[in-house]
């Protein structure tokens, strides 16, 4: 019995259960869809199978990020306590895992429309091929942007059964947010990405990296108003991307000085921007 919860416990820390962080950046979007979709009132089942698979999913997508990545994380000194390069997990136990993640993840996707069913398709695509991108582009990041906000396209569908321009506009913004915010990660290991050769738009972007991160912030609140603006949202959502805003600065003055630890909080702090987000968007519809 012991034996059998610790390899549980291995699978959990391989899935990156004891670090949710990444569950709520690619929930967040999810719910800013949902809530605009529904102008506040979301179908209770389609809210909880969304909830459901976007855990499900990033947990997939972890362990087949580990297994892209595990001949590199050993030399990585933020990555080389993974259960791939502590040689506590095998490449077979890591593709059944996948494999019965992305099933159950398409078992609850098989309770929603089938445009929502034909989207979920691209979002496993995404989800599968994101991890071996960083050895052959150098914008990882805007792929990553693409699989963590393919959400909102589906959110939409599942709510309304069509897929609106202001789905695609949040869409947009959902990922240069995730562009921004997984550059402040990649800034955390560029010294060993560049010695190993791994790619990203940390190393793209250079000296340049926060000159170009907050141009991209801007571009994400200048989108989240103009959906404010086409969705008639009031004085709460704009409070909230104002709050927003705040956060954004907040992160320039933390990487300031390009310190990992810092670009660490940097990128943990864009979880108070998604939260405070969905909050003027919830509060904007509960006041009506």
């Amino acid at each position: 019995m012991f034996m059998i919860l610790k390899q549980l416990a291995i699978y959990a820390k391989l899935m990156r259960l004891d670090r949710p962080i990444g569950i709520f950046l690619l929930l967040w979007p999810t719910l800013w869809a949902l809530w605009i979709a529904s102008e506040g009132q979301p179908n209770a089942k389609v809210l909880l199978v969304f909830i459901a698979g976007v855990a499900i999913m990033r947990s997939a997508g972890c362990v087949i990020n580990d297994f892209a990545d595990r001949d590199f994380d050993p030399h990585v000194k933020r990555t080389r306590n993974r259960p791939f390069a502590a040689g506590e997990v095998r490449p077979r136990e890591a593709i059944l895992l996948v494999m019965g993640l992305c099933l159950l993840a398409f078992g609850l996707v098989l309770l929603l429309d089938p445009l929502t069913v034909k989207l979920s398709l691209a979002a496993v695509f995404l989800a599968a091929s994101y991890p071996f991108m960083k050895r052959y582009t150098r914008w990882p990041q805007v792929y990553l942007g693409a699989a963590f906000s393919w959400g909102v396209p589906m959110a939409f569908a599942a709510q309304i059964g069509s897929v609106p321009m202001v789905a695609w506009l949040l869409f947009i913004a959902a990922v240069i947010w995730t562009t921004v915010y997984d550059t402040f990660y990649a800034m955390v290991d560029r010294e060993d990405d560049l010695l190993i050769g791994v790619k990203s738009t940390a190393i793209l972007f250079g000296n340049e990296d926060r000159l170009i991160t907050a141009t991209l912030q801007g571009m994400l609140l200048l989108l989240l108003f103009w959906v404010g603006y086409r969705e008639g949202l009031g004085f709460y959502y704009y409070l909230g991307v104002l709050i927003a805003a705040g956060f954004a600065g907040y992160q320039q003055y933390l990487i300031r000085n390009r310190e990992p630890a810092q670009c660490f909080r940097a990128f943990l702090n864009n979880n108070a921007f998604g939260a405070i987000i969905f909050g003027g968007i919830a509060l904007h519809y509960l006041a009506m």
